[in-house]
């Protein structure tokens, strides 16, 4: 599962590094909750919920199963 989490997150990269910001991996618990840091301008956007629910989760959701949920640390 994190081999996929891993990839999946070198997708999402690109977008968030083109506004200034990155994402990093912090944990994965058996519950399939993903565990992230939001990094750069996205660290401290008002918006950044709005990406991590609508954007970084969905995506995660949609490409390895198992991802119950991500939260930012």
């Amino acid at each position: 599962m994190k081999d996929q989490i891993v990839e999946a997150l070198k997708k999402i990269k690109p977008m968030l590094q083109a506004d200034g910001g990155d994402v990093e991996l912090v944990s994965i618990e058996e519950s399939g909750i993903v565990k992230v840091r939001l990094q750069g301008a996205c660290a401290g956007c008002p918006m950044s919920q709005m990406t991590l629910k609508n954007g970084i989760e969905k995506i995660l959701k949609q490409e390895v199963p198992g991802v119950t949920s991500v939260e930012s640390v």
